[in-house]
């Protein structure tokens, strides 16, 4: 077997079946880490110790006949700023490195244990959660390995790198304004939101808890729809996760997908793009022949409500430290928390008024139509130390306008999927599938329905490695 290749499905389909041992497939992820993370610089911790104690009790239960889990074997990996037993959390931050360790799995990272799957370490982010690109003055950027002189996106660069650099098949993310999205789009894989409070954030360190969600990168629809489905259900230790029972979507993905009703985004998703990112939304939409266009009204004004909110609830989380030990922030971080300390309170309110007035819209546009097509970013993976961008003759810079087309999404915690685009001779893109709150399943239905018709997929990339003899 193929283990720089196979998804999670196909991995722990051969470990059941005693094709391979999860001791053989966690020994191979960890040299895979070994001799290939310097490339990429994914991982800030491994943790290859338990991770061979972990893998080899799985084999005992498949030994003794039990059940080991539907992902069984499987190796994977978590942003850092999710709680590891044993590990200090360090929410990509220098200040957080003297913190006690955390005494218990994050609920995520718990349940994803529970079902067999393996955990290999901690992956590289931007500080505190807070930009687009995984440039970390801390533990340095992680690289694109579509190409290495290229962002990975953020905040949860090194969840998608790792997965499009066949590090390990699976990651887990968290996602304010994009965090998922945009780096699932310029490292060419697979990246899930769902609803606000769909899965537990218990031990994870949020940014903004208005917005916060966590979600998987994978490189294939199967494997999103059972990391979503395992990871679902409520949890007390989260006190805005659902009550509302799981919805299991891995069953419905091969269901027929012409009952869904289907548009594209247009206004405010049509402009400030290059013209390759809307290319990208065509070629899905012919694809499903979609034809019909849909209007979501103020998207630019949601936009900037949801930094307003953001800035001001992540200044006032880390205001202690901003006061204590400002000098210990990355400084592009510092900034960002500092100009979020001195927004008026009235404009954090008016942010809020507006937000509910623009749920109320968004719920008239889900009253005609199903899931909505839109670009996921507007430019492919920018260079690393990148400042500014050319876009519609005007130079603007370029972290903020990542997020362009994410953050009207997650300003009301809508669920989206950021499907691959492999672009010929080119970078890849992203293109967003979005559905009104708790319709997760219908989005995993499109997109495997794009996925058997070989317009959206997340191949390992492997020039990269070849070129460095890897």
């Amino acid at each position: 077997m193929n283990f720089d290749s196979a998804d999670a499905i196909t991995i722990s389909t051969a470990v059941r079946e005693g094709k391979t041992s999860a001791v053989e497939v966690t020994k191979a992820a960890l040299a895979r880490i070994a001799t290939r993370n310097h490339l990429f610089n994914c991982f800030t911790t491994i943790t290859a110790e338990t991770a061979l104690t972990d893998a080899a009790l799985i084999d005992n239960e498949i030994a003794q006949g039990n059940y080991p889990g539907v992902l069984a074997g499987v190796p994977f990996a978590v942003k850092n700023l999710f709680d590891i037993a044993g590990f200090t959390t360090l929410a990509g931050s220098k200040i957080n490195a003297v913190n006690p360790e955390a005494t218990q799995d994050a609920t995520a990272v718990a349940k994803l244990k529970q079902a067999g799957a393996v955990l290999l370490g901690a992956l590289n982010m931007d500080e505190y959660a807070y930009s687009f690109v995984t440039e970390n003055s801390h533990y340095g950027a992680t690289h694109n390995p579509h190409d290495l002189q290229r962002v990975a996106g953020g905040s949860s660069g090194g969840s998608a790198a790792a997965v499009a650099a066949g590090l390990v098949p699976l990651t887990l993310g968290s996602d304010t304004n994009g965090s998922i999205r945009v780096p699932a789009a310029l490292c060419g894989v697979f990246g899930f939101k769902p609803t606000y409070g769909r899965l537990s954030r218990a031990g994870v360190a949020l940014f903004s808890s208005s917005f916060d969600h966590i979600g998987p990168f994978a490189r294939s629809v199967q494997d999103i729809a059972t990391v979503f489905d395992v990871v679902q259900g409520e949890d007390d230790r989260d006190p805005i996760c659902t009550k509302r029972p799981p919805q299991l979507c891995l069953p419905q993905l091969k269901q027929d997908i012409s009952d869904i009703r289907i548009a594209i985004a247009a206004d405010y998703f049509t402009k400030g793009a290059e013209p390759a990112a809307l290319a990208a939304v065509q070629k899905v939409a012919d694809a499903i022949e979609v034809t019909e266009y849909v209007i979501i009204p103020e998207a630019h004004r949601a936009r900037a409500a949801a930094f307003v909110i953001t800035a001001s609830e992540g200044a006032n989380l880390h205001l202690d430290k901003l006061r204590l030990c400002p000098e210990d922030f990355d400084p592009a971080t510092r900034d960002r928390f500092l100009a979020g300390a001195l927004i008026p309170s009235n404009w954090y309110l008016q942010a809020q008024r507006f937000r509910r007035w623009y749920r109320d819209r968004f719920r008239e546009v889900f009253q005609n139509v199903d899931v909505i097509l839109a670009p996921t970013t507007p430019i492919s993976a920018p260079l690393i130390g990148q400042q500014t961008m050319i876009l519609d003759g005007e130079e603007i810079l370029v972290r903020p306008h990542l997020g362009l087309f994410t953050q009207p999404l997650s300003f009301i915690g809508l669920p989206v999927l950021s499907v691959p685009i492999q672009c010929q001779n080119a970078l890849p893109l992203g293109v967003q599938l979005i559905a009104a709150p708790y319709n997760e399943a219908l989005i995993l239905r499109v997109a495997a329905a794009l996925e058997a018709k070989g317009v959206v997929s997340a191949p390992v990339i492997l020039n990269v490695l070849n070129s460095e003899g890897v």
